[in-house]
């Protein structure tokens, strides 16, 4: 198979893009999922996006991890697959499209900035040292003292790995304010099994953890990952998060063509 391919980022976050539109690719085929996301023997990435058509919406995304399986939402892929669809023609400035969480909509702006609206938080669970809540993935929000000596791989594994979370596991994420509306952040991404630059739905659990815990009061909240800076902006209403909005850019790197086999 010729396989067509774009790459795009977002805050160093960054995913094989595939148009699926006409229903070609082979979602099964965990192994060559996993290939081509690999960065030595293949194109390289944290993700692979399919882009199909959708009957109620402009579009549908399916995402992938780099170990081949289908996974949860991914909020920096929700916002670079906006700009695929922009560069595909299929959308202009605004878009509604289905994901595995259900209807998102988003803004595209002039400059690839995207706006992109998150699933609503209904609950978020407090417990001794950490914050646990959904944005499209589960995530275990925890601050530490000096964000940069923490060993992001191997806490992060254990904690995935806990019997807390089971079998389906949890991201992690490591939090050091900076002050009331800016807080830095690092990941431990399942399904990627490593430390990323980014993690959308991560910064958004992070800025509502923070919220919710009272190390703000602030409804919209810069986050400083090592990919880069994102913007995180919510209505709280009660015990519950809504109109919650992940901002930031969205860049195309490149697009090729591979053989590969299947």
């Amino acid at each position: 198979m010729n396989l067509s391919f774009y790459k795009y980022q977002g805050t160093g976050n960054d995913f094989v893009m595939v148009d699926n539109r006409q229903d070609f690719f082979p979602k099964n085929n965990t192994k060559l999922i996993e290939r081509l996301c690999d960065r030595r023997f293949g194109i390289g990435a944290d993700g692979l996006i399919l882009l199909e058509n959708d009957e109620n919406s402009d579009f549908r995304m399916v995402y992938y991890n780099s170990d081949g399986n289908e996974s949860s939402m991914c909020g920096n892929g929700g916002r670079c697959i906006v700009a695929f669809a922009k560069r595909l023609g299929i959308i202009t400035n605004q878009t509604s499209f289905i994901a595995t969480d259900g209807m998102h909509q988003a803004t595209i702006d002039e400059k690839g900035v995207v706006s992109l609206q998150m699933r609503d938080v209904e609950n978020v669970k407090m417990g001794s040292d950490f914050v646990f809540l959904n944005t499209g993935s589960p995530h275990h929000v925890a601050l530490v003292d000096d964000l940069k000596v923490v060993p992001v791989q191997a806490v992060g594994s254990e904690i995935r790995y806990s019997e807390m979370y089971g079998k389906a596991g949890s991201n992690v994420n490591f939090v050091e304010p900076i002050h009331n509306s800016l807080f830095a952040v690092r990941t431990y991404e399942r399904g990627v099994e490593a430390e990323t630059l980014s993690c959308g739905t991560g910064v958004t659990a992070v800025a509502i953890a923070m919220n919710a815990i009272g190390k703000t009061n602030s409804n919209q909240i810069a986050l400083l990952t090592e990919g880069g800076e994102l913007e995180v902006k919510f209505q709280k209403e009660g015990a519950a998060y809504r109109n919650v909005y992940l901002i930031g850019s969205a860049t195309f790197v490149f697009e090729g063509k591979m053989e590969v086999k299947i």
